[in-house]
């Protein structure tokens, strides 16, 4: 039998149809079919759509076909193409193809109709359902006309009913030639319906994503249009302006990276500010709050530097000592790496001005490539600095925290909180207690701005803050931060402090360059023992600031190429010393005890004179002492008394009158460390004993005698070393804290420690 290769189109028994043939193979084959008796030929659908290939195989074809008879041909007015009408009469399996002049023959096996297994009335209902849901598929897709659907549906055959339905579906002919491939009716009513239900849904589906479609377009159109008519509304009104200016507010806040709770608030205050107009007295007000929320970092983070060594040598470079904040900083980077979202710690560095404690903050930014902000706490003394003012009062804004975010562009930077211990109080609030909400690690993950009204998130700042002492600093604050003590500089950290980084500022700050003007070590020290008295360096700055001004000047009126100080010459330039060292007695003396003291400025020595006069038994006390050391003069008379009970005769105490001085009596001095020092200064005046001249003690004393523990230590020992003192007293309970000093600070020093006057009193005298 001839063999009809077609693309794309399956033929189904018992279906009539016809198509068009352009190729000129078919149409020669057709052409020839019509002339025979039979006029049947053999209908095989191309597995490839677009294969090509001259030499058909039987492997390019798919296992069914379906023999129809020609009907009519008809040649098209372009004389290349025929119309051809057939009919499906029976299914086949081709066994041979093989081609016989120029024709395509196969071997055709005839196939019976299809196997009906179900009984009679099942087929009936088969029979029903699928009229149902072909008939719904005509109202659904519209793709068979409703009058073609009732013709068929109106059949009585099922098999027949079946492939109409079939060739009328708007499917893959891929699907339509499985169709061909069941030979149980069953089988091809499932798979029909199984196609028509997917087709329906289909359908129905995108009718839904069409009518969605539609709605939104309809609701931009209608959006639109309301817009434009409030522009030209707000035109003819004048306030054309707060509506543009609401629209670059949207743009922005589509740019801002913030949590969607934020960025929902900020969309509606930007409403709110376009409905009021920019007459409208509340208009400034709005437009600057929601400009202060636009500016906020709400997410926006800057990268950290994670390397320690890199970090480490940043810190190095730009600080000489300062150890323990150091190591702790390293700590925190170091956990940083392990844990990234890790809350930032809250470092407290106390200790006396110009120790560095700021400066250190700015490298501490650098180090770890963070932004750096300095917020200064001293002489504040309203709630609202730290909070920020209600926006119901005018000229509302916000606190210095959240300032200082908005300044900085990211929410964690280097927050540098300093003279935390100057913050005062007064009717308007207590900043201080305002703190305590800063710097809880757990409270500020949601920090209340009164301003801003939105939670703030601190958790990443990392704050340090800055004080000269605790005593002014509530206790609860204290315990939410992390104390590092800056104590004073050492004498050889001052110099190299002064070699290696103040000298070289102060040449940049004036102009000058290393060639022009040069120092000595031996200058450098003089500076440092005759012109500065304090724990800082910033004296110390000052000082060398003077020595460069004066010889920028001699440079400039004088014409000089170079100028070199040294310690000869050093005096033309800052003028006689201005400290002398109070260096150790050259000789033991009676009544005279060296005591040691701490200042703000760092540490000091003190010498505590005692006398005995005629008298009634009166204590004398001068040198402008404070409460607590007039209290101490006190227990020190008692505790002497009652060692010294035995050795004097009865009634002594109420004969003599017993005179306490300490020199330099117009500078204030108080503290609770000169016990030991007036009680061996009035046993030693009792006595006839002298003390030696090259030692010094520090320690509280109670009325049994023990030796109370202090505080200051490292600047005490330093005042020490500086008036070359060889031996120290300290109380035993402080041999921790001398344990963990420098070797550089013990050096030169003999250090004993007393648990009891008499141990003192052992060493004391000579």
């Amino acid at each position: 039998m001839p063999v009809l290769p077609l693309r794309d189109l399956c033929v189904m028994p018992g279906i009539a149809m016809y198509f068009e043939v352009g190729r000129k193979e078919l149409i020669d084959c057709l052409e020839r079919v019509i002339r025979t008796e039979e006029q049947q030929v053999l209908i095989l659908t191309q597995k490839n759509s677009v294969s090509k290939s001259e030499d058909s195989q039987i492997e390019e074809f798919f296992d069914r076909g379906t023999v129809a008879e020609v009907k009519q041909i008809t040649h098209l007015r372009d004389g290349q193409t025929i119309r051809v009408t057939m009919i499906g009469l029976r299914r086949a399996v081709p066994k041979t193809l093989a081609t016989v002049d120029g024709v395509l023959m196969a071997e055709v096996e005839l196939l019976d109709r299809l196997s009906a297994s179900a009984p009679e009335e099942q087929q009936m209902a088969m029979a029903e359902e699928i009229r149902r849901l072909f008939y719904t598929y005509g109202e659904v897709t519209g793709k068979v006309g409703m009058a073609k659907v009732n013709s068929i549906i109106a059949g009585e055959d099922l098999e027949t009913m079946l492939y109409e339905i079939a060739t009328c579906m708007s499917v893959n002919y891929e699907i339509k030639q499985n169709f061909l491939e069941f030979d149980d009716i069953e089988k091809l009513y499932g798979a029909i319906c199984s196609a028509l239900d997917r087709e329906i849904y289909e359908k129905r589906l995108q009718e839904e994503i069409d009518s969605r479609v539609r709605e939104r377009i309809n609701e931009d159109q209608k959006e639109y249009y309301l817009r434009e008519e409030i522009k030209l509304l707000r035109k003819e009104l004048g306030e054309e302006d707060s509506a543009s200016e609401a629209d670059k507010m949207l743009e922005r806040l589509e740019k801002l990276k913030a949590p969607k709770k934020i960025k929902k608030a900020i969309r509606e205050e930007i409403q709110r500010f376009a409905r009021n107009g920019s007459h409208s007295s509340e208009s400034s007000v709005s437009r600057g709050y929601v400009e202060t929320l636009l500016q906020m970092p709400w997410k926006k983070m800057s990268r950290e530097n994670k390397d320690l060594l890199h970090a480490g040598e940043i810190l190095d470079r730009d600080h000489y000592g300062l150890q323990k904040v150091k190591e702790r900083i390293l700590e925190c980077l170091a956990i940083r790496n392990l844990k990234p979202d890790s809350a930032s710690p809250i470092i407290c560095l106390v200790g006396p001005p110009g120790t560095g404690k700021t400066s250190i903050a700015r490298s501490v930014a650098q180090a770890m490539n963070r932004q750096y902000v300095r917020i200064c706490l001293g002489g504040v003394r309203d709630e609202a600095e730290i909070r920020g003012h209600r926006r119901t009062y005018v000229g509302a804004m916000p606190g210095r925290i959240a300032v200082g975010l908005k300044n900085a562009g990211v929410k964690n930077p280097v927050m540098v909180l300093d003279e935390i211990d100057k913050v005062g109080s007064d009717g308007r609030g207590d900043p201080a207690a305002a703190l305590l909400e800063v710097l809880d690690p757990e409270q500020n993950k949601n920090f209340s701005d009164h301003y801003i009204e939105l939670p703030l998130d601190l958790t990443q700042v990392l704050f340090i803050c800055t004080a000269n002492t605790l005593d002014t600093v509530p206790r609860p604050l204290i315990d939410r931060m992390e104390v590092i003590e800056v104590s004073g500089y050492t004498q050889n950290e001052k110099f190299h402090i002064a070699k290696d980084h103040l000298w070289k500022k102060q040449l940049e700050n004036t102009g000058l360059k290393k060639s022009q003007l040069t120092i000595s070590d031996k200058a450098l020290w003089r500076v440092i023992l005759n012109y500065t008295r304090e724990s800082g360096v910033r004296g110390l700055e000052k000082q060398l600031g003077r020595l460069c001004r004066k010889a920028a000047r001699r440079i400039v009126t004088e014409g000089a190429v170079k100028l070199r100080i040294s310690d000869r010459n050093l005096e033309e330039y800052l003028g006689k010393p201005l400290y002398l060292l109070n260096m150790a007695n050259a000789r033991p003396e009676v009544g005279v005890v060296r005591g040691l003291a701490w200042t703000s400025s760092g540490g000091d020595t003190l010498e505590i004179e005692a006398a005995l006069f005629p008298g009634k038994g009166e204590l004398v006390l001068t040198g402008k002492l404070g409460d607590v050391m007039k209290e101490s003069a006190q227990i020190a008379l008692s505790v002497a008394k009652a060692y010294l009970g035995e050795q004097v005769e009865e009634g002594y105490f109420r004969k003599w009158d017993l005179h306490i001085h300490v020199p330099e009596g117009a500078t204030p001095k108080d503290g609770p460390s000169a016990g030991v020092t007036m009680a061996t200064a009035i046993y030693s005046a009792v006595s006839g004993k002298k003390v030696r001249a090259d030692m010094a003690m520090t320690g509280e004393i109670t009325l049994r005698g023990r030796v109370l523990p202090i505080g200051g230590l490292k600047e005490k020992l330093l005042a020490a070393k500086t008036a070359g003192i060889k031996l120290v007293m300290v109380p035993e309970k402080n041999q921790k804290d001398v344990n963990e000093l420098e070797e550089e600070i013990l050096e030169g020093l003999e250090i004993k420690y007393a648990r009891y006057i008499q141990d003192i009193w052992k060493e004391a005298f000579v």
